[in-house]
C-alpha cells in the first residue's frame, strides 16, 4: 500500500481534507445539500527547507494543524446558526451586510487565536503539567524522584485514556466521531486501491496509522520515555524546573511523534504495524461508523483536493475506475 498523503479531520457535519498546498470543507446543510470549500493551505513558516528537517517540521506541522483544524470547525458551525440571526443578517442592506460580515471575520480571527492558544495551554497543563504535581504527592511518603516520575507516568496515561473514554461518550461528539470514520473509511478506500464509491467507502476500514488519534497516544507515550530517561541523567530537585524542563521538551515530543506517525503511514513492516496497534485500538473510540450519506460528504472533500483517479492509476493499473482519466 502507498500512503495517498492526503488527511483530514472531521468538523460540524462534515470533513477537512487536505492534499498537498490545499484543502477542502465538505459540510451538509441543514437543508441536506453538502457544500464544499476549496482553500490553499498556508503554514505559518514559509521556508521549504525548515519544514523539510525532521522533528521541527513536526513541531509546526501540528501547529498549522490546529490553526487549520480550529478555523475550519468555526466555519462548519456558521452554516448552524440561530435562525434569528440567519434572518437579522438577510434583512441587512448590502453595505451594512458587508460592515457585519467584515466585524465578524475579525471577531472570528480573535476567537480562532484565542481558541488555538487556549488548547495549546490547556493540553500542556492537563496531560504535562499535572501528572507531575499529582505523582509528586508521593514525596510526602518517602518515595524517591525516580519513583515519582514513574508514577506520573501512569497518572498521564490514565488521565489521557479517561479524558478519550468521557468525550467519547458525550452525545454532541458521537455524530463527529461518525464523520471521522467516514474520513478514514475514505482514505483507506483509495489507498486500498478501490473506486471511491459509497459503497466501497463504507466497506473499508475506519481505522487509519496517520490519524491524529494515535499522533496523541503516540506523544503521551513518547513524552513518558522521554522524561524517564532525562531525569535519570538530569536530577533536578526543584519542582518548578521539573516543570519547566516538561514545557520545554513538548515540542520535541510533538516532532518525534511526528516522525513516527509519518513513517507509520507509509511503511507496511510488521515492526511499525506492531507499534501502530495501541494508536490504531484508541480509535474505537474516536471514530464511529458512519451513515451513507456521510460517505458521501467525505468523498466530495476527497474530489475536491485529490485525484484519486489517478493515484489509482497509477498504484493499481489493474484497477477500473469507472470514469475518465
Amino acid at each position: 500500500m502507498k500512503s495517498s498523503n492526503i488527511g483530514g479531520q472531521a468538523v460540524m457535519e462534515g470533513i477537512m481534507m487536505r492534499h498537498g498546498d490545499v484543502y477542502s470543507v465538505a459540510v451538509r446543510k441543514p437543508d441536506k445539500e453538502i457544500e464544499v470549500k476549496i482553500e490553499d493551505y498556508k503554514s505559518i513558516i514559509k521556508s521549504r527547507k525548515i519544514l523539510k528537517l525532521p522533528i521541527i517540521r513536526g513541531v509546526f506541522n501540528f501547529i498549522d494543524s490546529l490553526v487549520v483544524g480550529t478555523k475550519c470547525l468555526m466555519y462548519s458551525a456558521t452554516f448552524f446558526e440561530e435562525e434569528e440571526e440567519l434572518e437579522k443578517r438577510k434583512a441587512l442592506t448590502g453595505e451594512e451586510r458587508e460592515k457585519q460580515e467584515a466585524k465578524k471575520e475579525k471577531e472570528d480571527k480573535v476567537l480562532m487565536t484565542a481558541t488555538v492558544i487556549f488548547s495549546v495551554v490547556l493540553s500542556v497543563g492537563l496531560f504535562m503539567v499535572l501528572p507531575y504535581l499529582l505523582a509528586s504527592l508521593l514525596h510526602k511518603v518517602g518515595v524517591s524522584e525516580h519513583m515519582v516520575t514513574v508514577a506520573e507516568a501512569i497518572v498521564r496515561i490514565v488521565l489521557f485514556l479517561g479524558y478519550m473514554l468521557l468525550i467519547s461518550r458525550m452525545q454532541d461528539i458521537q455524530r463527529v466521531f461518525m464523520y471521522h470514520g467516514a474520513e478514514h473509511k475514505c482514505i483507506n478506500c483509495v489507498e486500498h486501491g478501490k473506486p471511491l464509491t459509497v459503497e466501497n467507502v463504507m466497506a473499508s476500514s475506519r481505522f487509519h496509522k496517520r490519524c491524529g488519534t494515535s499522533f496523541l497516544f503516540f506523544v503521551i507515550i513518547i513524552s513518558v520515555i522521554f522524561f524517564l530517561g532525562f531525569f535519570a541523567v538530569v536530577p533536578i530537585k526543584t519542582m518548578w524546573l521539573r516543570i519547566t524542563v516538561r514545557i520545554l521538551l513538548v515540542p520535541v515530543i510533538a516532532g518525534v511523534s511526528y516522525e513516527f506517525i509519518k513513517l507509520a503511514g507509509n511503511s507496511d513492516h510488521p515492526a511499525v504495524a506492531f507499534l501502530s496497534k495501541p494508536g490504531m485500538a484508541l480509535q474505537k473510540l474516536t471514530t464511529k461508523e458512519p451513515t451513507p450519506d456521510m460517505a458521501e460528504v467525505a468523498i466530495q472533500a476527497v474530489e475536491a483536493v485529490f485525484d484519486w483517479r489517478a493515484y489509482l492509476k497509477e498504484n493499481f493499473p489493474d484497477v477500473q475506475t469507472g470514469g475518465e482519466d
